[in-house]
């Protein structure tokens, strides 16, 4: 498989704490999977890796990890957007590998700012393998969001206050 080269300069990357929150440097966790995609041996690694795509501005990186039924390159501009936003930290909650290692699932919270305001995406991710060349390789498929749900007034504060929400937040 050939690697894939950052269309970025990533020299002080290298050596900085990884975006996807593993605390390990960024030469030793995502940037091995930005430069070759199949050395994402599992579904969470390549979600971190994403998210670290994300954070370094990697479009391309983002669009080609996509499976190829999404037809991201056709949403680019949108996922262009998403990358500009500042990401502040990744949270794994869970992640699984099914259908005898050919389906996974990641479900994380992705935490970011926009315009002044701070924002959670929560999302269960469903990646699929696809065999490319002498490689098996993971590709992301779709996610599922929580239902919200609506915060009363007397409940703690979704924020980790501690407070009741109408003394908060709300």
């Amino acid at each position: 498989m050939t690697e894939q080269q950052p269309s970025i300069d990533l020299s002080l990357a290298r050596e900085s704490a990884c975006p996807c929150c593993s605390n390990t440097l960024y030469r030793d966790c995502c940037e091995l999977v930005h430069l070759n995609h199949a050395n994402a041996d599992h579904p969470e690694k390549l979600m971190r890796s994403r998210y670290s795509a994300h954070a370094l501005g990697l479009v391309d990186f983002v669009i080609e990890t996509y499976h190829t039924s999404c037809e991201a390159e056709k949403h680019r501009d949108a996922i262009a957007q998403s990358v500009n936003s500042e990401w502040l930290g990744l949270e794994v909650i869970a992640s699984s590998v099914e259908d005898e290692g050919n389906l996974g699932y990641v479900q994380f919270k992705a935490h970011y700012a926009e315009n002044g305001n701070e924002y959670c995406l929560q999302e269960k991710s469903r990646f699929v393998t696809e065999q490319k060349g002498e490689d098996t390789v993971w590709y992301y498929l779709d996610g599922e969001y929580p239902q919200q749900q609506k915060v009363g007034r007397n409940d703690p504060c979704p924020c980790g206050s501690g407070k009741k929400h109408k003394k908060c937040c709300g």
